[in-house]
């Protein structure tokens, strides 16, 4: 019998946050199933030809989750990166937090830190009155995306005399018995039985835990969804910002619709990708520590929150993707200037620019046949308004690629524990809805496994 205390859905940060916490006790039996390939076997070829839509996506699945091959940013702030806060507070959280930081220093984490200096902080949040803009300061930690590897590689090794840990294992249903969790059943009909059953799928499973959910009748409220583009542009025009903040969190207004528009995932001197969620190609982008290129990249999201009657957030963002990825074979890019034209883009006028892209299988289109009217008028706003903070970035050269979008999963009614109202099922990270970031994914494990832990 495949009999456990403690068994962990998914090996991303929240997971293997909580993984780390509960092996502190010697004598628990912990299973972490993963559905995508260990750390070593991880391989994405969009990274050296193109996006061939392997399944599951080396990008977003794997031991170490989307994680694994992000730029490693750890933003230790209790205003961004998920809402743990309304669960245990803000003091709890900041200490967590403080604790998730040296747990990524235990396995050789220790980075610069960003975002400290008062005096800079005041002077840009005097500059951004001017342009209608709002700062959410927040300490930045950028470990690189060749460091993060290492980081989550270490932990593994830790872990694996800790733990029992099964990749390439897709979990189908997780079983429950009289409001109280049994175990789980994998896609290939294997069962697992547990006392304790952490669910931590990421971004990748959001859709998955959902449809879970509402199979076991549990409450849901939706997230906001975040819909958007990835701006590049050269990394001298970014530097009032990233010199100090290497990422600014900057929120606008738009005047037209009131809609919040944020900048998100901002990466230095560096380079455009991909990611696959199911059968949709969205774009994203990172940084290493050592390698740099001319250009710096960041999100401009805008955040939409729907109401009744419509319930299926995630379906919508990935019918805009999946709308661009028809019109583009995948991953459309645009100079600002022609979207402000009304033209689309070719790659003639494209390689005239001066901006070069760093995703190189990026197709030139039209990113207004995949965006809605909205969403094209609040980014549009947004970039205008970042203008009279680092002037050059609303040049007709700067280019747009889409569509980025973010897919937090329908958040459960969950205790201050992050226990569901199934009896010993938790539910943490980015997949759970709680969390939308490595530090407070991370902070989400810890949580979940500190109370199983106290029972």
């Amino acid at each position: 019998m495949n009999q456990y205390d403690v068994i962990i859905i998914g090996a991303g940060p929240a997971g293997i946050f909580a993984a780390l916490e509960l092996s502190k006790k010697n004598n628990l039996s912990i299973l972490i199933l993963e559905k995508g390939e260990d750390i070593d076997k991880r391989y994405c070829p969009a990274r050296e030809i193109s996006c061939v839509k392997c399944f599951p996506c080396a990008i977003t699945s794997g031991w170490g989750g989307a994680g694994a091959f992000s730029d490693g940013k750890l933003t230790l702030s209790t205003e961004v990166g998920g809402w743990l806060d309304e669960y245990i507070g803000k003091e709890k959280l900041e200490e967590l937090i403080t604790y998730a930081d040296s747990v990524y220093q235990e396995f050789d984490g220790e980075s610069k830190e960003f975002g400290v200096d008062i005096n800079k902080i005041e002077e840009l949040k005097r500059k951004l009155v001017a342009a209608d803009l709002s700062l959410i300061p927040a300490r930045v930690k950028h470990l690189g995306t060749e460091r993060c590897y290492d980081v989550l590689k270490s932990m593994r090794s830790f872990l694996n005399e800790k733990t029992e840990i099964r990749t390439s294992v897709e979990v189908e249903k997780i079983l429950v018995e009289n409001n109280k969790v049994e175990g789980v059943l994998t896609k290939d009909n294997q069962k697992f039985l547990s006392d304790y059953l952490i669910a931590a799928p990421g971004r990748e499973g959001s859709e998955w835990l959902s449809k879970e959910a509402k199979r076991l009748g549990l409450s849901l409220a939706n997230n906001p969804i975040d819909i958007g583009v990835r701006v590049e542009t050269k990394a001298s025009v970014m530097e009032p910002l990233t010199t100090d903040f290497y990422e600014s969190k900057l929120v606008y207004c738009s005047k037209l619709f009131q809609d919040r528009v944020r900048t998100f995932c901002m990466n230095p001197y560096g380079t455009v990708s991909t990611e696959l969620y199911g059968d949709v190609v969205v774009v994203n982008g990172h940084s290493y520590r050592d390698t740099k290129t001319d250009n710096t990249n960041f999100a401009l999201l805008v955040s939409t929150n729907f109401t009744e009657p419509f319930k299926e957030p995630i379906a919508y963002g990935k019918y805009i993707a999946r709308l661009a990825n028809l019109l583009g074979e995948g991953i459309i890019v645009q100079r600002l200037g022609d979207l402000q034209a009304g033209r689309r883009s070719t790659r003639e006028r494209i390689e005239e620019g001066i901006v070069e892209p760093t995703l190189k299988d990026a197709t030139p289109g039209d990113l207004s046949f995949a965006l809605p009217y909205r969403y094209v008028s609040d980014i549009l706003e947004m970039i205008e308004a970042l203008e009279k903070i680092v002037p050059g970035v609303n040049s007709r050269n700067t280019l747009l690629y889409g569509v980025e979008a973010k897919f937090y999963s329908s958040r459960l009614k969950l205790k201050p524990t992050l226990e569901t109202e199934i009896k010993n099922l938790y539910a943490v990270g980015d997949g759970a809805g709680v969390t939308r970031g490595l530090i407070q994914a991370s902070v989400a494990g810890i949580i979940a496994a500190r109370s199983i832990l106290e029972r």
